[in-house]
């Protein structure tokens, strides 16, 4: 029995090739709903790069900034921002240009600076490029999530200086720096306790490396064909690619369909 299920989005919902959810995921999400379902977003992204989703289809609610804020229709059930002397230490940093940092509000996103990384991994997500914004805002305000346009290998220039936050991944050209002990699993642990749903009756879709702790969280994790080999081998089921039907697919498989 399944009464909630989870979704990434990047990969997982959305294709990469297209940018579209797939006509079979829609349907899919549509048969889930019928059958007393609930169904979640469980994304890194800020809910302003996601304004197109709710008018795709309307989930129960939504995990972002990977499990730092949580929300619904009625209103956010989770905030959980990175310590304030952290923050101090990467302003301190960007306004050097040691690197591109995307600085996540609650309400608003800004980056130091635009370089070649931030405009590829905007093609990659079909996602405009963010403003640039004095990093020193963030002194005095609540920072959920920082995106490190770092490439794997070079991250422990900042990480090395940082006590109080980690680094969950789903691209190699950058990460997001969350607070320690954070992730998608964290958020989702705050959905069920919000809407009384016990663990043992969840599922979760993901390809990405932050999807790892999510699909060991949830009690039936399924890893897209297209997934990286983390989120592969977290999983308790590699499906098809995303672009090939793989979440409906998957839920064909376990019977939930």
């Amino acid at each position: 029995m399944v009464d909630a299920v989870f979704f990434d989005i990047d990969g997982t919902l959305l294709s990469f090739e297209t940018h579209k959810i797939p006509d079979s995921t829609l349907d899919a999400l549509h048969s889930l709903r019928e059958k007393g379902i609930k169904l979640f977003i469980a994304t890194g992204r800020h809910k302003l790069q996601m304004e197109l989703i709710p008018d795709l289809f309307d989930f129960d609610g939504y995990v972002t900034l990977n499990g730092q804020y949580c929300f619904n229709r009625e209103g956010v059930f989770r905030r959980h921002s990175i310590n304030r002397e952290d923050i101090a230490v990467v302003v301190e940093q960007t306004k050097k240009n040691r690197y591109a940092c995307h600085f996540v509000e609650e309400d608003r996103m800004y980056v130091n600076t635009i370089n070649e990384t931030v405009e590829a991994i905007c093609r990659a997500v079909d996602s405009p490029l963010p403003p640039v914004g004095d990093p020193s805002d963030a002194l005095n305000a609540d920072i959920y999530q920082l995106s490190v346009f770092l490439e794997k290998g070079r991250q422990n220039m900042l990480l090395d200086s940082l006590r109080h936050v980690e680094a969950t991944w789903w691209h190699p050209l950058f990460f997001d720096a969350i607070p320690l002990g954070g992730g998608k699993e964290k958020g989702i642990e705050a959905v069920l306790g919000h809407y009384g749903i016990p663990r043992e009756r969840t599922m979760a879709f993901g390809d990405g490396e932050n999807d790892v702790t999510m699909l060991e969280y949830v009690q039936t994790g399924i890893a897209m064909g297209n997934a990286g080999d983390a989120a592969k081998r977290a999983a308790d089921y590699v499906t098809d690619d995303v672009d090939s039907s793989g979440i409906y697919n998957a839920l064909k498989h376990f019977g939930i369909l």
